[in-house]
């Protein structure tokens, strides 16, 4: 591992690589990380996190969460903002699972009445919420139906008996990026996406039942106004995306913005990973309505499995999801770009915010949280590898210094290659069943890919968010049951 030599420690959990690193670097690079977490990064990281600091627009820093690994264009864990007049935007900034997010549902059920029935929920699950690659949900729409799911997102799913009220609320913008047309989006895409509502998916997509034990609560005050009222709560948390629809709108614009970068726009990147576009240029707003589509479809893919949860934690307790207490704590993204208004030299500026592999964390009184969480700051889901668990934090309001970012998981510390000639899946599942987590997967392989050993520590991960005044610790879930794609 090679870490810049000209890298300055700023803080004991944030680093600062100079302008004087790289030519063409316009902003310094910020790394969120404890030393220990800085030595495990690879390489690509301090070399795509500088090659992000020479984007036209970008203001005060390029940025890396404590997660940070080598992605495509920025780093996994990477943020950036722009200028939206000189500014540009980046599918790389993004990443190719548009809105890939993280939601949290509670129950009112304890440890000891889920156990026993834990084989038949996860057995139910796996069957009520199709994964793996290629897999479709059991929503039947035509791909005109799928055109305003994507442009209405959540909205639709209440439109159509697949949410609760509260459940918008309850979701990041909503559950609905507005200005998000349909038009933008190519046929290939809606041909990929349209019978994929629904589904997990594959990767390290999951969905995970897990126990709020009482000695994993880290601020019980907070851990009650998110919901967490008893000792062993059961709660589901599910990560995934927009799917085959989200990976060819990103591929798409790539295309197009491969042509355009230099040759019409007379932008060089150091990296064709970073094709881009001036954000108010016909292309940019092109990919900015086509990714908002994307988005959309990711949190309608999040509610309808909600719904599919609910019915199946309804059809084994025999009681309603209202009597079961099966509210949502938060639903958020971790893949998109935004506008947003920040202080930026100490006066307020809307700005655009790429956010890849990262995840928003807004601070107690900030706008745009639910009136619930006004005095807690926003709830933050990170989730870690199915054998560790996973953690709710709150936002804080020193998170203002990246722009109201934090970490979005514990983040691989080995390539699935590597994962999967060290373990195997069906020995994996054994040996994680003896401990106490009962696992169903769509593939051998991409369990092993999966395996706790193939991340970072989460513990790691999420100390150095609240050493950094990003985000603080709550609860620690741990799993019980998990089904990965």
């Amino acid at each position: 591992m090679s870490i810049p030599p000209s890298i300055i420690k700023i803080s004991n959990a944030l680093w600062e690589i100079p302008i004087s690193y790289k030519p063409g670097m316009l902003v310094p690079a910020r790394i969120y990380a404890t030393e220990k977490l800085l030595q495990q990064m690879d390489q690509g990281v301090f070399e795509q996190v500088t090659n992000v600091a020479c984007l036209p627009g970008i203001i005060n820093y390029a940025f890396c969460m404590p997660d940070g690994h080598w992605g495509y264009g920025f780093p996994i864990g990477g943020m950036a903002a722009m200028d939206p007049q000189s500014g540009v935007i980046s599918p790389g900034g993004i990443g190719f699972d548009i809105n890939c997010g993280m939601r949290l549902v509670l129950t009112d059920l304890t440890l000891k009445e889920v156990k026993p029935e834990i084989h038949r929920l996860v057995d139910m699950l796996f069957t009520r919420i199709p994964s793996g690659v290629g897999s479709t949900g059991l929503v039947k729409l035509s791909r005109d139906e799928f055109r305003l799911v994507a442009e209405m997102g959540s909205r639709w799913c209440l439109r159509n008996g697949y949410a609760w009220r509260d459940d918008l609320e309850l979701t990041e913008e909503g559950g609905c990026f507005s200005g998000a047309d349909a038009s933008t989006v190519s046929e290939k895409a809606i041909e990929r996406g349209f019978n994929q509502i629904g589904t997990l998916g594959s990767g390290n997509h999951y969905l995970e039942i897990q126990v709020a034990k009482p000695e994993n609560v880290h601020d019980e005050e907070t851990a009650r106004a998110f919901g967490f009222t008893r000792p062993n709560q059961v709660a589901i948390m599910f990560h995934c995306g927009s799917r085959g629809f989200g990976h060819q709108v990103a591929t798409d614009y790539l295309r197009i913005f491969s042509s355009v970068t230099e040759k019409k726009y007379g932008i060089r990147v150091p990296d064709r990973e970073l094709s881009c576009a001036p954000f108010r240029s016909r292309e940019g707003q092109d990919y900015f309505a086509a990714m908002k589509c994307a988005v959309n479809m990711a949190f309608a893919n999040r509610q309808v499995i909600l719904h599919r949860i609910r019915e199946v934690f309804s059809t084994i307790f025999h009681r309603s999801p209202e009597d079961l207490g099966m509210n949502m704590v938060y639903d958020v993204a971790h893949n998109t770009a935004k506008l947003e208004t920040h202080l930026v030299h100490d006066k307020k500026k809307e700005i655009l915010v790429h956010r890849k592999g990262a995840t928003r964390s807004l601070g107690p009184g900030m706008e745009g949280l639910p009136d619930c969480y006004r005095k807690t700051g926003q709830p933050v889901l990170i989730g870690g590898s199915m054998e560790t668990g996973s953690y709710l934090l709150a936002g804080l309001s020193g998170a203002v210094k990246s722009f109201c970012t934090t970490a979005h998981g514990s983040g691989r510390a080995m390539s699935r290659h590597q994962a999967k000639k060290l373990f195997h899946g069906r020995k994996l599942q054994q040996e994680m069943e003896v401990r106490g987590i009962y696992v169903r997967t769509s593939s051998w392989g991409g369990l092993a890919e999966e395996a706790g050993l193939a991340y970072k520590n989460i513990d790691d991960v999420v100390e150095a968010t609240e050493l950094a005044g990003l985000s603080k610790r709550i609860i620690r879930l741990v799993p019980i049951g998990n089904i990965k794609g």
